[in-house]
């Protein structure tokens, strides 16, 4: 007598194909949704990146009695503002960022200069922020 015990070749093989099938489906959706994931990094919104820049500057100059104590441009093309209160902004044309002390706050900028004026006995930072095709001037007034 023949005994019913086991797996037999054919259902092996049906279960490698369907496995097969799955394994395949499975890298076909991975692949596009990193890639997917890889385009949207790449795309920045220039006005995200100027909204992220500009919550951090003015809540910096809205501090009561905060001075600036450098403004310029270093030998290397980073332009940069430097506050009292330990606190610098530069930007780094090499990385397109723009940092907070050691902290990058905006990706993505093609420019930004910081240039320190007096206007009306107040001092005033004038920003000029570039971002994709998007430009944007800025002029902050120092609460004293």
């Amino acid at each position: 007598m023949k005994s019913d015990k086991g797996i037999t070749l054919i259902s092996i093989t049906i279960y490698v194909i369907v496995m097969a099938i799955v394994v395949g489906v499975v890298a076909i959706i991975s692949t596009f949704f990193y890639s997917n994931m890889n385009d949207t990094a790449q795309d920045l919104d220039p006005i995200t990146e100027y909204t992220k820049f500009n919550s951090f500057f003015s809540d910096e100059v809205n501090h009561s009695n905060i001075k600036i104590l450098e403004c310029g441009t270093t030998e290397n093309g980073q332009n940069y503002i430097a506050f009292d209160n330990g606190v610098q902004y530069t930007f780094i044309p090499e990385n397109q960022g723009i940092y907070r002390n050691q902290v990058k706050i905006a990706n993505g900028v093609t420019n930004c200069t910081f240039t320190r004026n007096i206007k009306n006995g107040k001092d005033v930072v004038e920003v000029l922020f570039q971002a994709g095709d998007r430009t944007r001037e800025t002029t902050y007034t120092l609460t004293n």
